[in-house]
């Protein structure tokens, strides 16, 4: 049974406590074997280490924003053209209902198919909040992780995928090309919920060529900044974007538009309305979903994916990442440990953002005639996109505050692969055969759009793999290694051939 058949039938299985793991190398026929004249590509790999930094520097210079409209379809070309510099021979831009993708492949005569998932879009930046400009993508010293390059989209994704895209120049430096052939996929949208990803991966022609793969990954940054150990994913939480209005004019009371804030006195605050609204969400605390019906699906971890979250949290340090997040406490004061097991297991409602009327310097005293509220809703199995936002407006509806607007702008369902799925197990093979402690995590606490993969029609396995180290996605001076100062983490060059390994890891 290969993996797309078992998708459906060990999913579940491979989670409980009877999965045992079966090392690679106890697979008959499946030997442990080093890459072929890795000495070779390591010195391909570190001349090409300037030409990577060049590379990743100027496509942070080029950012697409999809939220604002920013450099959609340059994006989309930009993406293109560094797929044929890294010798693709067939790259193209896919139209979808909002913002374009990529499909590109590369044959390399091989007898086995690799697929690929990018993104190249980055979220919104504010520059006064970054210590570096985000956009020049400069090389600074930082304690105590190294050379690290800061910019909007640096780790998040553009340094990994940077990296990725430098192996395969490597290869070209060699003269080779890569032992497996490659399928991709990528999107301007994933940043906004990727509304219309699924268009470009069920295009018949992209699907049948994504269905020859034995799985898909994206390239991550994955390795702990202090013990340089991994956490390879099995999974990953779905979302649902959206945004709550609340307007006098649609609720039929307060304002149209803003007034005299006086008024108060007898005229109804679309801003209270909404307020009201957003406290019938989740609990007193704010930290447990209220919504009706929204546990009614939500599966509880197994005993296999309790014993991966305890490995996981014990290959980590709770102080360094509160340290490293700037975070005191965890919700009821929980234990590391049990603050991991929360993260993997519960699904959440978060206020992303909340306006209404003024705020800028000094007082205007109004009365808004409008407020609106971002929300990210993460989903855990067993629930789906489209459960979750029927039962968000129902929820408000049933309580009075149907008046509300819910506009959804994207979103997608949880994600999970089995742990014997060849791409899992050959990352494992590569991490093992560079000695970093590792642990499976049942699934990410954010999200990415793999259930496109993972769901039917497509149903393949889909993971992230990297080496290297980077934070800061979606905040000031994000950040991606490029020197490590630790002998545990990887810089650049050591990304780039862990790449190579995995490759001629799949290839096996």
């Amino acid at each position: 049974m290969d993996d797309r058949n078992r998708m459906h039938t060990s999913r579940r299985h491979v989670l409980q406590g009877a999965a045992a793991f079966v090392p690679l190398a106890m697979i008959p026929g499946l030997a442990r074997a080093e890459t072929p004249e890795r000495a070779l590509f390591q010195k391909a790999v570190d001349g090409q280490r300037d030409d990577t930094i060049a590379l990743i520097r100027d496509w942070i210079g080029n950012p697409t924003i999809a939220a604002e409209g920013r450099n959609v379809d340059k994006g989309a070309d930009y993406m293109a053209s560094l797929l044929r510099d890294a010798s693709f021979d067939h790259a193209e831009i896919v139209k979808t209902d909002g913002v374009p993708g990529v499909f590109a492949t590369l044959d390399a005569g091989a007898p086995k198919t690799v697929a690929l998932y990018f993104m190249y879009d980055v979220k919104q930046f504010d520059p006064r909040e970054w210590s570096s400009p985000p956009l020049e993508a400069k090389i600074v010293d930082r304690a105590p992780y190294g050379k690290v390059m800061i910019g909007r989209g640096a780790v998040n994704q553009k340094g990994p995928e940077g990296a990725f895209l430098g192996a395969l120049h490597a290869f070209r430096k060699m003269g080779r090309k890569p032992p497996v052939n490659l399928v991709f996929v990528a999107e301007g949208e994933e940043e906004i919920g990727s509304p219309h990803f699924h268009q470009i991966v069920r295009r018949p022609d992209i699907m049948a060529a994504l269905k020859k793969a034995q799985g898909v990954f994206m390239p991550a940054a994955s390795q702990d900044p202090k013990t340089g150990a991994v956490t390879p994913d099995l999974g990953a939480k779905g979302i649902i974007e959206c945004e709550l209005v609340s307007s006098g004019e649609t609720w039929g009371r307060g304002p149209a538009r803003d007034i005299h804030s006086s008024f108060k006195a007898m005229v109804d605050s679309p801003v209270w309305h909404l307020v009201a609204a957003l406290e019938t969400l989740v609990t007193k605390d704010g930290n447990t979903p209220a919504i009706d019906g929204w546990f009614e699906h939500v599966r509880p971890l197994s005993d296999r994916e309790r014993a991966l979250i305890a490995q996981n949290a014990a290959n980590a340090s709770g102080p360094d990442w509160m340290k490293r997040y700037g975070v005191q406490h965890f919700i009821d004061d929980l234990p590391w440990d049990k603050a991991m097991e929360r993260l993997v297991s519960q699904p959440t409602v978060n206020i992303e953002g909340l306006v209404a009327g003024y705020i800028g310097p000094g007082g205007k005293t109004i009365l808004p005639g409008r407020a609106a509220a971002k929300l990210d809703l993460r989903l855990v199995p067993n629930q789906t996109r489209a459960e979750a936002e029927t039962k968000l407006r129902a929820h408000l509806k049933k309580r009075g505050f149907g008046d509300i607007e819910v506009n959804v702008t994207g979103g997608y369902d949880p994600t999970e692969t089995p742990e014997d799925a060849r791409i899992v197990q050959a990352q494992l093979e590569v991490y093992r055969r560079a000695g970093v402690d590792i642990a499976l995590n049942p699934r990410r606490a954010g999200s990415w759009p793999g259930s496109v993969f993972t769901s039917p029609p497509v149903s393949l396995p889909a993971s992230h793999f990297g080496f290297g180290h980077g934070s800061g996605a979606h905040a000031p001076d994000e950040y991606y290694v490029i020197e490590s100062s630790n002998p545990k983490v990887t810089g650049l060059t050591g990304t780039m051939m862990g790449h190579v390994d995995f490759l001629y890891e799949m290839a096996r």
